[in-house]
């Protein structure tokens, strides 16, 4: 496990990613090339399907997505450690593709070397992705805020709007 969460300055760690399909799979791409010339907001959660997740979090990024283009974002990416076949098929429930792009970590190497990593394993849910909302430019990190464990206060959609 990482020991060494991202802080602002610092540039995207290079990883194997995959950019969930709408219509299932994915197209694998690197962090450096999905980061680079623009602006991302990008919010993680511990999973696709999960109650906070698909309650809260998720949907506000889709009804807030034209807002958060308005102040400078060009993209608006949900990462989560599943697949892409996960992520589309949340992505699709959500009608949230236009809006959102979904990263599909399947291995946790992304949330890994953000340090933003939580290890569920004694939950029997393996390794997942931390609540958290971060902002590069270019692929250097403007701001990252990690929620507290059972919260949901600092990686909403609204608090992206603040941080744009």
């Amino acid at each position: 496990m990482s020991t060494t969460t991202i802080t602002v300055g610092d540039k995207v760690p290079s990883v194997k990613i995959k950019i969930a399909g709408e219509s299932g799979g994915g197209e694998e791409t690197s962090t450096n090339t999905f980061f680079a010339n623009k602006r991302v907001v990008v919010f993680g959660v511990p999973g696709a399907f999960t109650p906070t997740c698909s309650a809260k979090h998720l949907p506000g990024f889709v009804e807030k997505a034209e807002e958060l283009r308005a102040k400078g974002a060009d993209v608006v990416a949900c990462v989560s450690v599943n697949d892409a076949f996960v992520m589309g098929a949340w992505g699709r429930e959500n009608k949230a593709f236009g809006k959102v792009v979904f990263l599909a970590d399947g291995n946790a190497d992304f949330v890994r070397a953000l340090g933003l990593e939580l290890d569920l394993t004694a939950n029997v849910m393996g390794v997942r992705s931390k609540r958290f909302l971060a902002v590069f430019d270019n692929g250097v990190c403007t701001s990252v805020d990690v929620e507290q464990p059972g919260k949901f206060e600092v990686s909403s959609a609204e608090a992206a709007l603040k941080r744009l």
